[in-house]
């Protein structure tokens, strides 16, 4: 078995497949009081292709969304690698710029990534999503 490549490409948040299952990772955070907390990164197994606005060229990638918790470290090894079901959704925001890290470049966008449970349809309608890069 390998991957379905006839996967939907994702254009906005009404595509949402409800029942997908997503893995979960965490991270150890600290906020500006210097306390130390942990959030659960949540990643979808949904292949999507995305074109970047500045070389015009496909990549794929997967959603990932991150989300508070009261866990400490010891309970988020534990949930590490489990998946439940639901999906991450797209959302508007207000814009706003991050770097990556890993090449630098500075990428403008107006959504953000949430997790949505399985019973619950979150999201609001979104453009095709094509990424911006400074």
């Amino acid at each position: 078995p390998g991957f379905d490549l006839r996967a939907k490409i994702v254009a906005d948040s009404e595509e949402v497949e409800v029942a997908v299952a997503v893995d979960i990772h965490f991270q150890k955070r600290e906020n500006q009081a210097g306390e130390i907390y942990f959030t659960l990164e949540i990643q979808s197994d949904d292949l999507e292709f995305v074109i970047s606005k500045t070389t015009g060229r496909h990549y794929a990638t997967v959603r990932r969304a991150f989300m508070s918790s009261t866990f400490n470290e010891v309970m988020c090894k534990r949930v590490v690698g489990k998946e439940m079901p639901g999906s991450i959704v797209k959302v508007a925001c207000e814009p706003y710029e991050f770097t990556v890290p890993e090449s630098g470049e500075v990428i403008s966008r107006a959504f953000r990534y949430e997790y949505s449970p399985a019973d619950e349809v979150v999201g609001v309608p979104m453009e095709a999503e094509v990424l911006e890069f400074a």
